[in-house]
């Protein structure tokens, strides 16, 4: 984990179990270096405007600010279990990384009583996986970004016949289909619509450019996926 990566996953884990204490020691054993190493990131968070403070003593310890957590939630166990179990199934899926620090916080954010309830209950589900599956390839990172941002994709993409061709793309939709995760784009040396297995992008490079607002129904999914299925929030 690089040091950008790092202070961020601290900022995050101080708001997850905000407004309760993180020692120096105990984010640098999560995190794989010294005690000094944090205390010099928890510096540079300050310095830069990040409301961490210290709370000195034998208990004492690092957190962030009540104002930048959230307050308590009335999640019920088996609603915080059903997300958790979402979480756990998209873990090939996009933005997984990010479901996973979602649930951190609103188990955080939940009242003591119903988090522990839930993850009782969390110890009695389980999924279970053939011997024979193969987990299709994470959603890289870049790609991830350039969906959220609509920022324009440089790869190189091997397609079905083998060749290997360097292409700029405008993301738009993130697709599944039986071969994985596509990215629905607008392919600038086609100048049309293409899918792109993520398997068979290589050198993805994510540009400064933001590419031109376009949608599904511009870009007619195709193939991979018979009927798209939405993804609802509410």
């Amino acid at each position: 984990m690089n040091r950008t990566d790092r202070l961020y996953a601290i900022v995050e884990e101080l708001r997850a179990v905000s407004p309760r204490l993180r020692t120096a020691r105990e984010l640098a054993a999560r995190h794989g270096v010294s005690v000094r190493t944090v205390e010099r990131d928890i510096s540079a968070l300050q310095q830069s405007g990040v409301p961490i403070y210290a709370d000195v003593g034998r208990r004492g310890g690092y957190a962030l600010e009540k104002s930048m957590s959230l307050p308590p939630l009335n999640f019920t166990a088996a609603e915080a279990v059903a997300l958790a179990v979402a979480v756990a199934r998209a873990g090939d899926g996009p933005f997984a990384a990010a479901g996973q620090s979602a649930l951190r916080k609103i188990l955080a954010a939940m009242s003591q009583r119903n988090a522990d309830t839930a993850r009782e209950l969390a110890r009695r589900v389980r999924l279970l996986e053939s011997p024979e599956y193969i987990a299709p390839m994470p959603v890289p990172p870049e790609v991830e970004q350039a969906v959220v941002a609509r920022r324009v994709l440089r790869i190189e993409y091997l397609d079905a016949a083998g060749s290997l061709s360097e292409r700029e793309v405008e993301p738009v939709a993130l697709l599944h289909g039986s071969n994985g995760w596509y990215l629905l784009g607008w392919c600038r040396l086609r100048d049309e619509p293409r899918n792109f297995r993520l398997d068979r992008m290589k050198g993805i490079e994510l540009t400064e450019w933001t590419g031109p607002e376009r949608t599904i129904d511009m870009c007619r999914p195709g193939e991979p996926v018979h009927e798209v299925r939405m993804i609802s929030l509410g």
